[in-house]
């Protein structure tokens, strides 16, 4: 008689990692849907399917959990790119990645857990150093590289300061974005890198 083969064992990291998916789409459907004051652990654990003490095992608070789903979202949309394009004109390159800025802004995926961070930052410093670390920073440090790139180049001044330079283009999106003073368009993205490049632009 044949041996029977042997009983497949399951598979706990395989299910734990779809757990935690689920419990991080649930995090920004339901944000998306309802607002971040709405949202619940216990309405997160019911859209995941699984329990309240699954998510609590993983996560301190609902902040927590809608972080890393932001990150996670984030990682999606960046998946195979190292850094800012560098095609050796600084104008195109930083136009295309501010006018990705803006769609991503823009997006109703994105602009919901945007703005339920941004705005508990204000009243959580936990949070915001978080946030600022593992998102923004990263993010910010992919422009130093590329303008001090041009620098290097002779492409733009080199006694001008990169970080500053940064701020000054991202700085007017955070802006208008947060406050909905105007449309954010690819236009008005255009714009703001033509005016902070004919600051640092050696002449």
């Amino acid at each position: 008689m044949a041996n029977k083969s042997p009983k497949a064992q399951p598979d706990h990291t395989r299910r734990s990692e779809r757990s935690r998916r689920a419990i991080l789409d649930a995090a920004l459907e339901l944000t998306g849907e309802s607002g971040y004051q709405r949202l619940t652990i216990e309405a997160i654990a019911a859209r995941a399917g699984v329990g309240k003490q699954t998510i609590y095992r993983w996560w301190p608070s609902k902040a927590a959990v809608l972080l890393d789903a932001f990150i996670a979202l984030g990682e999606e949309a960046a998946e195979g790119e190292a850094g800012l394009p560098d095609t050796g004109d600084l104008a195109a390159d930083l136009k295309t990645v501010v006018r990705a800025t803006v769609d991503e802004l823009n997006s109703p995926r994105y602009d919901a857990p945007s703005r339920a961070l941004a705005a508990e930052s204000v009243v959580n410093p936990e949070l915001c150093a978080q946030f600022t670390e593992r998102v923004l920073e990263p993010q910010l440090q992919l422009y130093v590289r590329r303008i001090r790139a041009a620098q290097e180049a002779g492409q733009a001044d080199p006694d001008a300061d990169p970080r500053i330079a940064l701020e000054l283009i991202v700085g007017p999106l955070a802006h208008r974005w947060m406050l909905r003073t105007l449309p954010l368009t690819h236009d008005y993205a255009d714009a703001v890198v033509d005016l902070v490049l004919r600051g640092i632009t050696p002449r």
